[in-house]
């Protein structure tokens, strides 16, 4: 079975608002997420099923249900705006 990716509506807006060499770096960085779902920081309380990497000064959050082999990408936002 292979992993299935789903990319939020709200994940895409947000990525559509960055400049070029942001987008590069996040690209990079989704690469390494659908490569191993799990190098991503899991989350606690209220976020709990998430995971979350870090591509300075911004953060991207992601759910991956194993069981179902799904990756959701589900925002992309500034670290201040936690």
């Amino acid at each position: 079975m292979a992993l299935e990716v789903i990319r939020s509506p709200n994940f895409l807006y947000r990525l559509k608002k960055l400049d070029k060499s942001y987008l590069d770096r996040v690209e990079k960085q989704i690469e390494k997420i659908i490569q191993n779902p799990k190098i991503g920081k899991p989350m606690r309380h209220n976020r709990k099923e998430t995971r979350e990497v870090y591509v300075n000064p911004f953060r991207l959050s992601y759910s991956y249900n194993q069981k179902e082999d799904l990756l959701i990408f589900l925002d992309f936002y500034h670290k201040d705006e936690q």
